[in-house]
């Protein structure tokens, strides 16, 4: 291929992510186990769908790579990073939801610690029974 020709600069362009793909193919493969190690559990069902999606949708982004540095196709191209922009969503999605949860359990915390002093019906008895 010459320098300048439509297949040198696609090959260019997908350089680093074909560089990057065995990292992308091992996180994808950990992703996959993850989550089957997740459905082990029975509340594990519910989210471990989403830990097998991301490797799968990256692991389909490390073959596209692939087939875009071997072959320079525009729509492998296109695929590719259809399939990273997917996998960046999933989570970006999951990390939102996650802040969200952790901001919240500890709002519930505070909420609860500040009940229990101002209650005065904490743990140990304290607050007017007398009772151990």
């Amino acid at each position: 291929m010459e320098q300048g020709t439509p297949q040198a600069s696609l090959r260019d362009l997908i350089e680093p992510l074909y560089r990057g793909k065995f990292w992308m193919q091992l996180t994808g493969v950990m992703l996959i186990l993850s989550g089957i190690m997740t459905a082990l559990s029975i509340i594990g069902l519910i989210v471990a769908w989403i830990p097998i999606w991301a490797g799968v949708v990256l692991m389909q982004a490390a073959g596209a790579a692939h087939r875009v540095y071997t072959g320079s196709d525009a729509h492998e191209m296109k695929y590719a990073m259809g399939k990273l922009k997917t996998y960046f969503t999933i989570f970006g999605v999951l990390i939102l939801i996650y802040l969200i949860l952790a901001v919240l359990g500890m709002v519930m915390g505070f909420a609860g610690m500040g009940f229990g002093i101002m209650g005065g019906h904490g743990m140990g008895g304290f607050g007017g029974t007398g009772h151990w």
